[in-house]
């Protein structure tokens, strides 16, 4: 079943949808959060209050050719508010250095102005994002969206820890004159 059949089903209130979304779209929401969380149990919670934000969110939104990327946007969020509300240092400690990494290209939203800001910063990321070819594209996405290990984003492209890390400083380096050059200061 397609994303377009299963938004339907979505709209008409079918209770299937959720058993299709589950089938087709599952492992991989479960994987995002499991990423974020580092545990199973909360994994499997996420992925079922996943579908029911899916649910209750659905309509007003339509998300026909979008499906994966808005249940796995409401799955990363959900799985971050967990590690909040559980204050687990392990995983908190992983989103500070990620955060650290990004924080060298991207600017605080300290502020009201940059809070209202953070449409156009998402709009010039994503065309900063489209410029790239997709591998680098996919690894950006893989270490700043899903929150993969440097290990696991080099296992799953194939290539060398240190290569990964490369390619990620570079990405943030482009990144930041990217932002630079379009009035965006660091």
């Amino acid at each position: 079943m397609n994303d377009e059949e299963i938004v339907e089903l979505y709209l008409a209130r079918n209770e299937s949808a959720i058993k299709h979304s589950q089938e087709k779209f599952g492992k991989r929401i479960i994987n995002i959060s499991k990423s974020i969380t580092g545990s199973d149990l909360t994994a499997e919670e996420v992925e079922n209050d996943t579908y029911l934000k899916a649910w209750e969110n659905i309509p007003p939104t339509e998300p026909r050719t979008y499906l994966f990327a808005f249940l796995a946007r409401i799955a990363r969020n959900l799985s971050i508010s967990i590690c909040r509300e559980r204050s687990s240092l392990k995983r908190r400690a992983v989103l500070v250095e990620l955060s650290d990494e990004m924080e060298e290209c991207i600017p605080s939203s300290l502020s009201v102005e940059a809070e209202a800001e953070g449409n156009m910063l998402m709009e010039l990321i994503n065309d900063f994002l489209f410029s790239k070819d997709e591998e680098k594209r996919n690894i950006f996405m893989r270490r700043y969206w899903y929150l993969d290990s440097i290990k696991e984003v080099a296992k799953q492209f194939g290539i060398t820890e240190s290569n990964a890390k490369t390619t990620l400083f570079r990405l943030r380096e482009e990144l930041r004159e990217f932002l630079e050059a379009r009035g965006i200061n660091i």
